[in-house]
């Protein structure tokens, strides 16, 4: 399990760049990539993906895998990173500036993933019906909303584990958690 880790701005922004999100999807869905394979996959040139792993590389969000290089050719995975966003009162406009965008890429990006779901379903089989939703809300302090949040980081980990060891027809599942204050709701008492 990977270290928390606080962004710092120059993490932010090597995440805040829509060609980054979509090499570290590519990866976490389909597995360790040649910067070649990355460019054919995602219709851009090979220079593009290598220039971009590489900027990913310093930042820690991806890392090469030696053992699998061939001559010139170098493969790339996700690396395990526990990236922490700093919270709203510590941005300066800049880290401000690249956590919108990175939101932005985010919602986009996973409204794109869910279409393409929608797409593919009808070719799912018995998982065309495996989509588990809910919707509710919780009324909680600051504290209990930190331990909420960290509850469900537990769990996600409880079921992330190596390929060797992913259990007979499993598969990869998308989870999202988006938590926000209730727009217009009142405060707690004696706020």
């Amino acid at each position: 399990m990977a270290e928390h880790r606080p962004a710092d701005l120059k993490a932010l922004k090597a995440l805040a760049n829509p060609l980054r999100q979509r090499i570290l999807e590519a990866l976490a869905s389909s597995g360790p990539a040649t910067s070649t394979t990355l460019a054919e996959r995602l219709g851009v040139t090979s220079g593009g993906t290598s220039y971009n792993l590489r900027v990913l590389a310093e930042n820690g969000f991806v890392e090469e895998l030696p053992e699998r290089a061939r001559g010139r050719e170098r493969w790339w995975r996700v690396a395990d990173y526990d990236l922490r966003l700093p919270p709203p009162a510590e941005r300066d406009d800049p880290a401000k500036a690249a956590i919108g965008e990175l939101h932005r890429l985010w919602l986009a990006g996973d409204t794109e993933l869910y279409e393409r779901f929608e797409r593919e379903r009808p070719r799912l089989g018995e998982w065309a019906d495996a989509i588990p939703y809910s919707r509710g809300a919780i009324t909680v302090t600051l504290d209990e909303l930190g331990d909420f949040f960290e509850a469900y980081l537990a769990l996600l980990r409880r079921y992330q584990r190596p390929d060797d060891e992913t259990p007979e027809g499993a598969r990869r599942v998308e989870t999202r958690m988006l938590v926000f204050p209730a727009p217009g709701g009142k405060e707690a008492a004696g706020d």
